[in-house]
């Protein structure tokens, strides 16, 4: 499921965005983003859509940067009790927010470390890679990654917590739409599984859910980049 948790943590963000302004909604919480920091905060949530299987040893992630995150998939896998456990929590989530909101705004360079691996996560879901030439597939991921945080590099970024909430969330709602589904509520032994999409990767996902995702992603970036709000465009539709 990389490309649809990537898509949706990137839609997720931007469909999100004109509520995270409601001053009435979030108080002083609120924020006012440029379409800049609209951008960039779908990249990073689109990195996030797959930060929950962080815990999945032997899945797309675990490739990203080598031994060093097939090492770090292999322990959290131990300490949250497998895939689709602790990770694929509210709690994690929320969790992980707040983490890179924190980095984001107190450590620099922290953040920077954090931004590169949560691009080169987006760019491994996507799966744009060379196929049987993992070397130059990651050579690729961390070129890109660089240049990503680079550009970045002097943007404000006080919304890195809500995209990397936001982004993990959609992941959790895409997990909940499959046989298992997600322990939401962990600790508490409870899952949420309303199964629309029988099999992962299988026909639903790869001919429906994807290419619906990818329409939306194009649709709502660019309204994004031409300083529009995609959500006015309905009210302009002529009704007769």
């Amino acid at each position: 499921m990389g490309q649809t948790h990537v898509l949706s943590g990137g839609v997720a963000w931007l469909a999100a965005a004109p509520l995270l302004s409601r001053e009435e909604l979030l108080g002083s919480h609120a924020l006012s983003l440029s379409s800049s920091q609209l951008i960039a905060g779908a990249v990073v949530a689109a990195g996030a859509g797959l930060l929950p299987d962080i815990d999945h040893p032997s899945g797309r992630i675990a490739n990203t940067l080598g031994p060093l995150t097939k090492t770090l998939c292999r322990w959290v896998s131990r300490l949250s009790g497998g895939h689709r456990h602790a990770t694929h929590s509210l709690l994690f989530a929320v969790a992980m927010g707040i983490l890179m909101g924190l980095l984001a705004e107190h450590l620099r360079y922290g953040w920077w470390a954090a931004l590169f691996v949560l691009v080169g996560f987006g760019l491994r879901g996507l799966g744009l890679d060379f196929k049987g030439h993992d070397v130059w597939s990651g050579l690729k991921d961390c070129l890109t990654a660089g240049i990503a945080v680079y550009l970045m590099r002097d943007l404000d970024m006080g919304f890195a917590g809500y995209a990397v909430t936001i982004g993990a969330l959609a992941h959790l709602l895409g997990d909940c739409l499959t046989p298992r589904g997600c322990p939401l509520l962990w600790p508490v032994n409870w899952r949420m599984e309303t199964v629309l999409v029988p099999r992962t990767n299988g026909t639903v996902e790869r001919k429906v859910v994807v290419p619906v995702l990818f329409c939306a992603a194009v649709i709502l970036t660019t309204g994004t980049m031409v300083g529009d709000d995609p959500f006015l465009w309905f009210g302009r539709i002529p009704t007769g």
